[in-house]
């Protein structure tokens, strides 16, 4: 029985290394898309350019974001929009070819997508027949069609919000709505966009199509037209609003990783955080000479218990109190820049805790302790142990089972007949069989 458990742990677990292999690409190529901050950090004045682009819904999710963004100084929303025909319809090679040459014309670092409400119409396959709408066929070819159309922006250095449809107020087109925005959704991750999903926004509390609800101030309004399509001022405003809540905080987040130090150029540095900013370091300072072929870093040598006075701070050893700051520029509430000034508090250090540190004790030296002065007042202290001491039989901490097992996620080497061991056939437990024979009586 013991056999056979671990005969078919053996197979489950190669039956999940499998799955892993097969369906890892996408999840990989979406995951080195979608890397870093999704905004720049860094636009030109500061300023984000931003495009719509897309078919008859495009102009009221335009008038909903200006309303929305219209006394946010980060934004300059370009006034019209980019259209883009119906994927569904003919000649669609040549269509997007005219939104490659109108992407190709204009600076923007956010782009706004929103298709779909041209689609519902059957498309001309590759033999020249019609394919049903919304048959497989159909949405195979929907679906290459629209990952043609979104690599299209790859050729920009954008950030691009993709919309899917909202609900419909035919049963038939709600229903290819919903599987148009499964194939918008996927393409968009696998292009490393993000989805913004309407579709839960407009539905009443059974989940089905209503033409009123409730708009940003909780009141009952009336949000979309007889058409069962399009929106009204106020469908539109609400339309806008879910693209608000994904990029306000993107906003939010790339102008905080502008005090990320080294992110961006010494420049750039400089003119966003000019208090704290990265210093090309003066030729006398430590950093300086370490850059030098001719100079050597200096190493601060502390003898602990011995008395003998290091090579910094005062005569005693000791390191002498060294404060710093670190100035953040946030964006508040209201889409105003804000400055908080954070202290760094680095107190003075006594000189046995800095030998403590050096790993000293007084029987002799164990090693040594470099201390170097980095950009924005703050000191470097690292130890070095050379070789040849006394724990030199002895495992590094990164090296201790604990630290392999917990912290990194190493999968330890089982030892045979164990549980977690799955090797076949099962290796005897030597171990286990000579404590057996000590244990069992004498005859």
């Amino acid at each position: 029985m013991i056999a056979f458990s671990r005969h078919v742990r053996f197979w489950s677990a190669a039956i999940v290394v499998a799955l892993a292999v097969v369906l890892a690409p996408s999840a990989w190529s979406a995951d080195d898309d979608q890397a870093g901050t999704f905004l720049t950090s860094f636009p030109d004045n500061d300023v984000y350019q931003v495009s719509v682009f897309g078919d008859d819904f495009a102009p009221g999710l335009l008038r909903g974001l200006t309303a929305a963004f219209n006394a946010d100084a980060r934004l300059d929303i370009q006034k019209q929009v980019t259209p883009i025909a119906g994927i569904a319809m003919p000649n669609f090679d040549s269509k997007v070819a005219a939104l490659e040459k109108a992407i190709a014309g204009q600076t923007f670092n956010i782009a706004i997508v929103m298709t779909g409400q041209d689609d519902r119409i059957s498309i001309k396959g590759a033999d020249g027949k019609r394919l049903p709408i919304g048959s497989e066929a159909w949405m195979i070819e929907y679906t290459r069609r629209i990952d043609r159309l979104m690599r299209v922006f790859k050729t920009r250095n954008a950030a691009v919000y993709w919309v899917g449809l909202p609900n419909l107020g035919r049963s038939d087109a709600n229903d290819l709505a919903q599987r148009i925005n499964d194939a918008i959704r996927e393409r968009a991750y696998l292009n490393g966009y993000k989805y913004i999903d309407t579709y839960q926004g407009f539905t009443d509390d059974n989940g089905d199509y209503s033409a009123y609800g409730p708009d940003l101030d909780g009141a009952i309004r009336l949000l979309r037209l007889r058409d069962g399509v399009n929106f009204t001022e106020a469908g539109n405003r609400k339309l806008a609003h879910f693209v608000e809540k994904e990029l306000r905080p993107d906003l939010i987040q790339a102008k905080a990783n502008r005090n990320i130090p080294l992110l961006g150029s010494e420049a750039e540095q400089a003119k966003i955080n000019p208090d704290n900013a990265v210093k090309t370091p003066a030729p006398s300072s430590p950093v300086a000479m370490a850059g030098d072929s001719n100079q050597k870093t200096p190493v601060v040598r502390f003898h602990g218990a011995s008395g003998t006075p290091g090579q910094s701070g005062d005569s005693s050893g000791d390191q002498k109190e060294d404060n710093g700051k670190v100035v953040l520029k946030i964006i508040g509430s209201n889409g105003r820049e804000e400055t908080q000034t954070i202290p760094i508090v680095r107190p003075a250090i006594p000189a046995a805790v800095v030998a403590l540190m050096a790993r000293r004790e007084a029987s002799g030296q164990r090693g040594d302790l470099l201390v170097d002065q980095i950009a924005g007042g703050f000191t470097l202290m690292s130890s070095i142990s050379p070789s040849g001491n006394r724990d030199r039989g002895r495992l590094s901490p990164t090296q201790a089972p604990y630290f392999r097992l917990l912290v990194k996620g190493e999968r330890l080497q089982p030892k045979p007949g164990r549980a977690d061991d799955m090797t076949w056939p099962p290796k005897p437990d030597t171990t286990s069989q000579a404590k057996s024979l000590e244990l069992s009586p004498r005859g």
